[in-house]
């Protein structure tokens, strides 16, 4: 009976071995025919598709940054009108784009139909149209150091945004951050390179853990467009404000120095900066950057499928990944570890608020100021404090991770721009008591977007109708276009020889 027993169990573990073989062989033989190449990828080649048949994993991972089915406390992939979710951004965004539209973004998937729909971009009817320079398409696509290679990158950044929609249609991709020939990863944007040698950096030398999160830092900082550059004068040349340093401070500096601002506020008249999202610069302060992590280790962790590892390519919220994002050095539990995320970004939104409204109240009231007849020297500066309040606001804002990626400085930025902004409303009140109102300023209610879109004159039934006319009449004809452009483009098989 003990042998029969023995002879079963020995039957049993036989086969399980050899599953487990079978398995191991498959494996290896996957890995081993993995980065077998289909295509020769050409040097500027822009299209994901073409790089996806000679690495279908990244590729379908990729392609899951089209899911908008995850929402987050502060953010995700599902977008929403942040607009209308917090009416106070109009009056904040008064006379700039922003105060028309402002949607949470989606997945790099969706760069260019994004920016196609935003009312930002406004309704141009062809060439030298709408409000926007060209210069604004240079994080959207690999179609970007695709023609700055063919034009150069002058004539990229010259004229409007609507001269270039024929040629920019592939969104966010592989070209962006990769080498063809090696996989290398690599800069393509010539703005982050300048940016490190304003700095006596030389971008060359990063190494390989480095570049994991410059090629990020590409698109997810601080920029604007200055047309004062020697030599490029006019041109809206895109520039990372980074020569005398990244703080929320140094680029104030910069931007104070040369006498910068983005726009005009159309309530206060104060000269304003506007932080895009400067999501590298508040990283590099926060702990992570400190014990070396990069971005590409949290938002795209490696991953295994199929015997293979690869880096996933899904760039979402490590929200959505805690197992392989957080949990490979975090041992707690998912959602302890999502509560934790939670309660950073919590308390930096309670105080984050607090100076916003205290923002909102200052520029109504500097309207008030100038309705009385206030001088520009009596205002110069109070301004200057809104300016300065409303940058501290927004560099905590834009970077929308900074509550979790450095809490601390962020809680430190927010709390300068409490005492800045406070600083402008108690000159704001010592004023207009020496212009003679001494009560309160009325404020409009702004408890919608349409009614704060209202109060600073907007006529948002124009500008949708315009953005539906560009859609129907010249969008068409930039894909068209583009189309017939890339059927003469080459794909080359690799021959079986090789």
């Amino acid at each position: 009976m003990k042998n029969k027993v023995l002879f079963i169990v020995t039957i049993i573990v036989v086969f399980l071995l050899g599953l487990l073989a079978s398995s191991i062989v498959n494996r290896k033989s996957e890995a081993k025919y993995k980065y077998v190449p289909q295509v020769n990828i050409a040097e500027n080649e822009p299209r994901n598709e073409v790089w996806g048949e000679n690495f279908p994993l990244e590729y379908q991972s990729y392609m899951q940054t089209l899911d908008t089915t995850f929402a987050s406390m502060q953010g995700g992939s599902a977008t929403h009108d942040v607009l209308a979710d917090d009416p106070n951004l109009v009056i904040l965004f008064a006379g700039y784009g922003f105060s028309k539209d402002y949607n949470q973004g989606r997945g790099h998937a969706y760069a260019i139909e994004d920016i196609n729909n935003t009312l930002r971009t406004g309704g141009p009817k062809g060439d030298g149209d709408g409000p926007m320079p060209a210069t604004c398409w240079t994080c959207k696509s690999p179609d970007v150091p695709r023609l700055m290679n063919e034009i150069g990158i002058d004539e990229f950044y010259s004229g409007k945004w609507a001269d270039k929609g024929a040629e920019i249609v592939n969104p966010i991709g592989c070209a962006d951050c990769h080498n063809p020939k090696t996989m290398k990863l690599r800069i393509t944007r010539p703005a982050l390179v300048e940016a490190f040698e304003s700095m006596g950096k030389d971008i060359n030398k990063a190494t390989h853990n480095e570049m994991r999160s410059l090629v990020c830092a590409q698109c997810h900082v601080e920029y604007y467009f200055n047309k004062n550059l020697p030599g490029k004068e006019g041109i809206p040349y895109l520039v990372f404000p980074w020569k005398d340093g990244m703080t929320v401070e140094d680029m104030e500096a910069y931007y104070d120095n040369i006498e910068f601002s983005d726009w005009t506020h159309q309530l206060s008249k104060t000269p304003m900066l506007k932080a895009q999202h400067p999501g590298y610069e508040t990283f590099t302060t926060g702990v992570h950057a400190d014990r070396g992590v990069s971005c590409a280790d949290c938002h795209m962790p490696y991953k295994s499928e199929g015997g293979q590892k690869f880096t996933d390519h899904h760039i979402q919220s490590p929200l959505n990944n805690t197992s392989n994002a957080c949990q490979v050095c975090h041992r707690a539990e998912a959602s302890k570890l999502i509560e934790n995320v939670y309660d950073r970004q919590r308390k930096a939104t309670e105080n984050r608020l607090k100076l916003e409204n205290m923002l909102v109240k200052a520029h109504v009231e500097a309207k008030k100021c100038w309705d009385l007849g206030a001088t520009e020297e009596q205002m110069k500066p109070i301004l200057t404090d809104i300016r300065h309040g409303q940058w501290r606001w927004d560099y905590s804002a834009a970077a929308h991770g900074a509550s979790f990626h450095s809490p601390v400085e962020t809680a430190r930025v927010i709390g300068s721009g409490l005492v800045i902004a406070q600083e402008a409303r108690v000159k704001l009140a010592r004023l207009l008591a020496t212009l003679g109102h001494n009560a309160p300023v009325d404020f409009p209610d702004i408890s919608t977007k349409a009614k704060a879109q209202e109060y600073i004159g907007l006529d948002m039934e124009k500008l949708k109708a315009e953005k539906a006319e560009f859609k129907k009449n010249l969008l068409p004809k930039w894909l068209e276009e583009a189309k017939e452009r890339e059927a003469k483009m080459p794909i080359n098989a690799v021959s079986a020889t090789n």
